[in-house]
């Protein structure tokens, strides 16, 4: 079973360590405790959306952005085929839809 925590933990640990930054860095500037985040980054907690905001903002990264990875690893857990690239029928309907 594909743990959500699990993946969302993962995909922010490998975010920090390729920006080569600590756990107190990030914690510093997401403003959470370093011992909570510690326990994020390894699956055992939870992290609430506002926390996950703070703690990508801390990295200087798009929330989007850390849910597509995680997205992309569940789907590969769970043996979803992941496109390389966006449908043509999505990226007509796009290119068709006026802009506001």
């Amino acid at each position: 079973m594909v743990l959500l925590r699990t993946e969302i933990g993962d995909a922010l640990r490998n975010n920090r360590r390729r920006q080569g930054r600590t756990l107190r860095d990030v914690s510093t500037g997401a403003r959470v405790s370093l011992g909570y985040l510690s326990e994020v980054e390894r699956g055992q907690k939870e992290a609430s959306s506002e926390l996950l905001s703070s703690i990508c903002e801390a990295l200087d990264i798009p929330l989007s952005v850390l849910l597509r990875e995680v997205s992309d690893r569940v789907a590969m857990a769970e043996g979803v085929s992941i496109p390389d690239t966006v449908p043509d029928s999505l990226s007509e309907d796009v290119m068709a839809t006026p802009a506001r």
